[in-house]
C-alpha cells in the first residue's frame, strides 16, 4: 500500500519546471503602464485637467481645419491649384523645364539626372518627384554625392503647387513684383545648388549623357486628365494635408495648455523675425503646412512688411514641413535611390537650412528692386 501511494505521489519538481515562466516587461509596456496609473489618478484626483486638454486641443484645431480649409477659401484654392499644375503638366511644362536645364546641369560637370526631381517638384509633388527620380538617378550611373544634391535642389521648391499659387496672391497683395521673386526662389536654385555643392561638399560628379530623357507629359486626354486632377486635389486635402496640420496643432494644443508652447512660440518667432521671415506664417510652414502658411499669408499680406511676406514666400517654397524632411523623404529615397534613410535626412536637413538662408538673402537684395 505504501508503495503504490509512492508510485502515484506527484513529483512537486516536475510540475513546477513544467509551469510556463510569465514574459518579462518591456519598456513600451511598462510606459503604457505608467500611463495607466497617471491617467486614473488625474481622473480622479482632478477629472477637469482631462476635460480641459481634450478642449484644449480641438479648440486648436476646429478654427483651422474648418474655417481654413473646410468652408474657407485656402481648401478650393489647393483643388484648384492641383488642377492647373496637372493642367500644365498635360501641356507640356515639365517637359520644356527639363530640356532647358538638363543641358546646362551637365555642362556644370554634374550628372542632368540631379535637376529632374527639383524641376519635376515645381509643379509640386515630392513623393512623386522622389519615386520617379531616385530610379532614374540609378540607372544615370548617379554617384551617391550626385543623389544627395538631388535631394537638397529638390527640397528648393513647393512640394504643393497650391503653396506656389497663394504665395503669388500674398506677393502680388503687398505690391511685389512676383516675377523676380519667382525666378530667383524657384528657377535659379535649380542651376546655382548643384554648381555650388558639387564645388564644395559634394565633389564626386561627372558629366554623363541621358541617353533617353525622361517624359513627363501624360498621354491622358484633357477631359480625364481635369477630372482627375480635382480628385487628387481633394485626396491631397483631406488625406494628407488636412490630417497633417490636425495632427501638429493638437500638439501644439497639449504643449499651449500645458503652458509650454508660449517659450517655444517666442523662440521660434525671435528666429524667423531675425530672418525676415512673418513669425505665424513662418512657424506654420516649419510644423504644419506650407499651404496653410501662405493661404493665411494671401490673407493679411497688404498689412504687412513686404520684406516678412517676400522672406515667408521663400521659406514655403520649399520641402518643408519638417515631418516631410524627416518622414516621407527618407522613406522614398531609401526605397528607391542608393541612399539610406540617414543620408537622405542629412541632405534634406542641409537643403532645408541653405533655404533658410536663401530666404535672408533674398529679402536683403531684392526687396529694393520689386517694392
Amino acid at each position: 500500500m505504501s508503495e503504490m501511494n509512492t508510485e502515484t505521489r506527484p513529483n512537486i519538481e516536475e510540475i513546477a519546471i513544467d509551469q510556463p515562466k510569465l514574459r518579462s516587461w518591456t519598456r513600451i509596456e511598462v510606459i503604457g503602464l505608467v500611463l495607466v496609473i497617471t491617467s486614473l489618478l488625474v481622473l480622479f484626483i482632478s477629472p477637469a485637467t482631462l476635460a480641459g486638454a481634450f478642449s484644449a486641443i480641438v479648440d486648436r484645431v476646429y478654427p483651422t481645419v474648418v474655417n481654413v480649409f473646410l468652408t474657407g477659401t485656402v481648401g478650393v484654392a489647393i483643388i484648384v491649384s492641383v488642377i492647373i499644375g496637372r493642367l500644365l503638366e498635360r501641356l507640356g511644362f515639365t517637359d520644356a523645364l527639363m530640356r532647358i536645364f538638363i543641358p546646362v546641369t551637365r555642362r556644370m560637370n554634374i550628372n542632368p539626372a540631379v535637376a529632374i526631381p527639383s524641376i519635376y517638384n515645381i509643379l509640386g509633388d515630392i513623393n512623386a518627384a522622389g519615386k520617379i527620380a531616385g530610379p532614374i538617378l540609378k540607372r544615370a550611373g548617379a554617384t551617391k554625392d550626385e543623389q544627395k544634391i538631388a535631394v537638397i535642389t529638390m527640397v528648393q521648391s513647393q512640394q504643393s503647387f497650391s503653396t506656389f499659387m497663394l504665395g503669388i496672391v500674398a506677393l502680388t497683395a503687398v505690391g511685389v513684383d512676383a516675377f523676380i521673386v519667382v525666378v530667383l526662389a524657384v528657377f535659379i536654385p535649380v542651376i546655382f545648388v548643384p554648381f555650388l555643392l558639387s564645388k564644395t561638399f559634394y565633389r564626386n560628379t561627372k558629366a554623363v549623357q541621358l541617353e533617353n530623357l525622361p517624359k513627363f507629359t501624360p498621354e491622358t486626354k484633357f477631359m480625364p486628365t481635369l477630372f482627375n486632377a480635382a480628385r487628387e486635389g481633394a485626396e491631397l486635402l483631406f488625406l494628407l494635408i488636412i490630417p497633417a496640420v490636425a495632427v501638429v496643432l493638437a500638439a501644439i494644443g497639449i504643449l499651449d495648455y500645458a503652458g509650454v508652447w508660449t517659450y517655444i512660440e517666442s523662440g521660434l518667432s525671435s528666429v524667423l523675425l531675425t530672418l525676415n521671415i512673418d513669425p505665424e506664417t513662418g512657424i506654420l510652414s516649419i510644423l504644419a503646412s506650407p499651404t496653410l502658411a501662405m493661404g493665411k499669408l494671401a490673407e493679411v499680406a497688404s498689412t504687412m512688411d513686404p520684406r516678412l511676406v517676400i522672406g515667408s514666400f521663400v521659406l514655403a517654397s520649399s520641402g518643408l514641413p519638417l515631418s516631410t524632411v524627416f518622414g516621407q523623404i527618407p522613406v522614398v529615397w531609401a526605397a528607391n535611390s542608393d541612399l539610406n534613410e540617414r543620408e537622405a535626412i542629412s541632405a534634406a536637413v542641409l537643403g532645408i537650412t541653405m533655404r533658410l538662408i536663401t530666404a535672408f538673402i533674398i529679402v536683403l537684395i531684392v526687396t529694393p528692386l520689386v517694392v
